[in-house]
């Protein structure tokens, strides 16, 4: 379960506005280089020494708007005729620029083990390659969770709120990073598993 699924269901809200940018001759590559330009600037603001935790507030508020961007992206993409193979390398790349840029400020939080923030990084750029690999033995791009990067996002965003807020110790934010980090590990298992499985299962038919 990931709430990846709900994707459907988020990009109907957005189709009038897709529609709406498309007219006014926005493109799909466009929207995504401007999703990791602001989530890299965003990221660097957060990393600034002694900055004020409500400053943190920004983040779960960019994280909902950047799903939106995501979803706007590839909406212009298929269904305005704007997919291209610069598109496909943009849209995996900045994804991964720009969760790092923005799980990195938590790294230089009071408490935070900078080991744990590194190590989720690391993983989570892992399990979106090795969602990509799917398509190189013959299945599909997966998005297996139950840690992919809706998931993460809405987890960061939560930490982000609740440490603005004071409400949470770098204990308990600890321990939620461990629990990413190993919910990371299932989620690169699940989609290797799913990915080797539609393989086996299309090459029978």
């Amino acid at each position: 379960m990931s709430i990846y699924q709900l994707k459907s269901s988020f990009q109907n809200c957005l189709r009038p506005s897709v529609k709406w940018l498309y007219a006014r001759g926005v493109t799909a590559n466009q929207v995504t280089v401007a999703a990791v330009v602001i989530s890299v600037m965003l990221g660097v603001g957060l990393s600034i020494p002694s900055i004020h935790p409500l400053w943190f507030l920004l983040l779960p508020v960019w994280m909902f708007l950047r799903m939106a961007f995501n979803a706007i992206d590839g909406m212009l993409a298929r269904e305005f005729k704007q997919q291209s193979a610069l598109g496909a390398y943009l849209n995996e790349l900045s994804d991964v620029v720009a969760d790092t840029a923005l799980y990195l400020p938590f790294a230089l939080l009071f408490g935070v083990e900078t080991g744990l923030v590194l190590a989720i990084v690391f993983l989570a750029a892992l399990s979106e390659f090795t969602g990509v690999l799917g398509l190189m033995v013959g299945a599909s791009r997966r998005y297996d969770g139950p840690m992919g990067k809706s998931d993460r996002a809405f987890v960061f965003g939560l930490l982000a709120m609740l440490w603005a807020f004071d409400i949470i110790t770098p204990f308990l934010v600890n321990a939620a990073l461990l629990i990413t980090l190993l919910l990371l590990l299932v989620t690169i298992v699940n989609r290797v598993r799913c990915g080797l499985t539609e393989r086996a299962t299309s090459t029978n038919k």
